[in-house]
């Protein structure tokens, strides 16, 4: 037995029954000490999260129970005639479908694109960083300079697009060609940041996987199908979640393209565009807050649906 053995043997039991909560108490006050300076730290997030975020969301609850104008005076209390309306109202589901429609353009293009971006970047081996940086640097512009931009380039007659196609298409004034406008300038504008999500996955699968399997002797197709596509599942599954979500509340380029304007047929208002049009043109605040209490329940649905589908997956895989 050793000396600290024989020494700590030695002391009564309560007496070493004090010491350990000695220890515990000081333990907890140290604990405390820094729980209490650090929530000092996170004091002034915590009061522009609850004065820009709960507050703003707690105040369109009230609102979108009444008949409040832009101004907010004289707001009486309508109880649930606004959410009837909206159901009722065919343009909240024009306006929805017309989001969903471009969700579904814009998901499987953009997960498909950026994957194959990110397989010619982890690949090429001369100026790599060139490649990364044309297909980021995109992502960095704002929104409205994308949008007047491919707007520039869809111009009938002078825009660059008919220019190489050799036909003169009406992509802004047409509805059959209004929203997949939207779409391109999207996909050039937003792959970037899925590009790189995937090309970080990629950089992070062992390369002792390949090896083996080229000492298999599976080839190229076979090493993408049964070790890349298995690996990126998850951030494939982040991917189509991140830009679902991000898809269903476009607006900017969708606006912009078309000068502020819902485009040809109103074939481009999108949900988001609708609410605005109702709480700052017709100054329906009221009812415009039970539409984005709408929309935000049906994109709350879709994030706890990705959730719930990710954990039923997990628990598949154990």
């Amino acid at each position: 037995m050793s000396t600290t053995s024989a020494e700590t043997a030695l002391v009564p039991a309560r007496t070493r029954d004090i010491v350990v909560a000695g220890r515990t108490d000081s333990l907890r006050d140290r604990m405390g000490r820094r729980l209490q300076h650090g929530g000092w730290f996170i004091a002034p997030f915590l009061a522009l999260f609850v004065l820009f975020v709960i507050w703003p969301v707690l105040r369109g609850v009230y609102l979108s129970f009444t008949d409040a104008n832009i101004s907010g005076v004289g707001a009486n209390f309508v109880g649930l005639d606004n959410y009837r309306e909206a159901l009722d109202d065919p343009l909240v589901w024009n306006s929805l479908g017309h989001s969903a429609y471009f969700t579904l353009l814009v998901v499987p293009c953009i997960t498909v694109l950026a994957f194959l971006m990110a397989m010619l970047a982890h690949h090429i081996e001369r100026a790599k960083w060139l490649w990364r940086l044309c297909f980021f640097a995109p992502f960095l512009l704002p929104s409205t300079v994308a949008a007047n931009l491919w707007q520039w380039l869809f111009n009938p007659g002078t825009g660059m697009v008919d220019h190489v196609l050799g036909i003169e298409t009406p992509w802004l004034t047409d509805k059959a060609y209004a929203m997949p406008a939207v779409v391109i300038c999207t996909l050039w504008w937003t792959v970037g940041f899925s590009f790189l999500l995937y090309l970080a996955a990629l950089q992070a699968i062992p390369d002792h996987l390949y090896e083996a399997a080229k000492l298999d002797g599976a080839n190229a197709w076979h090493r993408m199908l049964h070790i890349t596509l298995p690996m990126l599942r998850n951030i494939t599954g982040l991917v189509v979640a991140l830009q679902i979500l991000a898809s269903l509340q476009v607006f900017d380029q969708a606006v912009v393209m078309y000068d502020f304007q819902p485009g040809p047929e109103e074939s481009t208002r999108t949900f988001v565009q609708y609410t605005l049009e109702e709480g700052f043109t017709s100054y329906r605040v009221g009812y415009a807050s039970a539409i984005s209490i709408i929309f935000f329940v049906i994109i709350a649905s879709v994030a706890f649906a990705r959730m719930w589908l990710l954990r039923k997956r997990e628990e598949g895989a154990r």
